[in-house]
């Protein structure tokens, strides 16, 4: 299954994400989201909302496991977390 990473960050529209969140789960593909501060965090748990109700007439329901991950940019290590994405089907 071809995984899709997206990188979410503090002013990414959370309408956006979720369409892309949406129409990858709708492809059968796995997704990873990013994010690095509280700002891009808010976006991406609101985004993952938005997901859920455009896929809920699909009986499609969205969920996410968070993890740490350790991201190096310009020679320093920062923190980050990434959304693994989970679907399961709607009761």
């Amino acid at each position: 299954m071809e995984t899709v990473r997206l990188k979410v960050a503090s002013r990414s529209d959370p309408k956006s994400v979720a369409g892309a969140i949406a129409n990858n789960i709708r492809e059968k593909k796995q997704i990873e989201i990013i994010s690095m501060g509280p700002a891009a965090v808010n976006q991406t748990m609101k985004a993952i909302a938005i997901a859920r109700e455009y896929l809920f007439k699909e009986k499609i329901d969205v969920l996410c496991r968070p993890e740490f991950m350790h991201i190096e940019l310009d020679g320093q290590q920062k923190s980050a977390i990434k959304f693994v994405i989970i679907t399961m089907p709607t009761r």
